[in-house]
């Protein structure tokens, strides 16, 4: 058992509990898509905290049932204590039974969650509990538990998946080198950290200005993979060469290719086919339909939850002009670079799509800088990676 340091009462309490819980639940990302990343706190109103869990993987232990499991290992009572939820305790039976009734079974007396749940077929656990005799509260003020929930309640409420973009660039904006030579503009830890960051996601998406200017492989290297994401290209007049590195490992890693309609039908298409590519007739362009309809398509066709969109400043800048880019992880090097034919990406594009700075840390030589949009921003904990 753990207590908290400051003597929190009432309203500082929950806050402080659900931040706690809020920055267990991120652990799940990656692992528990198209589940919602949730976690658990179970205490007492003195802060003396029971147990803390998160939703691990897919198809296993919900957050709440994880916690309870952990009181009942180290012989913890808890009747009569609070739990701190991230998200509405579920009232449905699937992979796992109820977390409601589950908490309703062990004699929990008080339940703080920070996010209504979404999901028709699993809310209602809020209203269960207080039909019980269970004291139920939501409780708004962690901006951490409320974020941690969005890409769920996004996918859910939209049927868009959450969509993070990426890129690597100079001081000066600059993400290309003379002439566009393909050379790396950071360094290895920053590299590595963009490699944890698409293990984690269901699809990787790309223009193809970048296959022919960089020829990328657009895979997870040299880290463990929670994921293996789908590689996506846009390529409305599909010239993805047959020998690129995304078809030579078409085998290894699922490639689709979005292309218009006509070109769909084309003896490359066909040939592209056979070297194991998922070729796609829809809206390959970058306009903002064209784009919303492509993420639409991926959840509904391909059960994505979450996207990483790595490319050039044009298919970047049209997600961000949509609105539809919800956070974004910028890799800032000092790399010098002349500026002669290089590509420059606007470095107000972010901020006039209504994304916030929300954590800067340092990588080697480089600088990872983080934003949210405006309606998740949180002040604290970032993305939780």
């Amino acid at each position: 058992m753990t207590r908290e340091a400051a003597p929190l009462r009432g309203d500082q309490l929950d806050i402080a509990m659900l931040d706690r819980a809020a920055r267990v639940a991120w652990r799940g990302a990656g692992c528990v898509e198209p589940n919602p990343m949730v976690g658990c706190v179970i205490g007492r109103a003195d802060g003396t905290v029971l147990a803390t869990a998160h939703h691990e993987r897919f198809g296993g232990l919900h957050a709440e049932a994880a916690a309870l499991g952990r009181c009942t290992a180290q012989g913890a009572d808890v009747r009569g204590a609070t739990a701190w939820v991230t998200l509405e305790p579920c009232n449905h039976v699937g992979k796992t039974p109820a977390c409601s009734a589950a908490l309703m079974a062990a004699g929990v007396g008080r339940v703080v969650y920070a996010t209504a749940d979404p999901n028709p077929c699993a809310r209602g656990g809020a209203a269960m509990l207080r039909t019980a005799g269970v004291r139920v509260e939501r409780c708004a003020g962690s901006a951490l538990a409320n974020a941690v929930s969005m890409p769920f309640v996004k996918r859910i409420t939209t049927g868009l998946p959450w969509v993070i973009a990426k890129w690597a660039q100079t001081e000066a904006g600059f993400v290309s080198f003379e002439g566009g030579e393909p050379r790396w503009v950071t360094g290895e830890r920053s590299r590595r950290d963009v490699h944890r960051l698409r293990g984690r996601v269901d699809a990787i998406v790309t223009g193809i200005g970048t296959v022919l200017a960089d020829d990328p492989l657009l895979t997870v290297r040299g880290v463990p993979a929670r994921r293996a994401p789908i590689r996506v290209v846009l390529d409305r007049k599909l010239r993805m060469p047959i020998d690129c590195n995304l078809v030579r490992t078409a085998a290894e890693a699922p490639t689709i290719v979005i292309t218009a309609a006509q070109c769909a039908l084309s003896d490359h298409a066909r040939a592209l086919k056979t070297a194991g590519v998922d070729v796609v007739a829809g809206g390959a362009g970058d306009g903002p339909g064209d784009l919303r309809s492509l993420f639409a398509t991926l959840v509904d066709r391909f059960d994505v939850a979450t996207v990483l969109v790595e490319s050039g400043p044009r298919v970047l800048g049209a997600c961000a002009e949509a609105g539809l880019i919800d956070e974004a992880w910028v890799y800032v090097a000092k790399t010098p670079m002349d500026a002669r034919g290089a590509l420059r990406i606007d470095q107000g594009m972010l901020s006039a799509a209504g994304l916030g700075l929300v954590r800067e840390s340092t990588l080697g030589a480089d600088v990872r800088r983080i934003y949210w949009r405006g309606k998740y921003v949180v002040t604290s904990g970032g993305s939780g990676c």
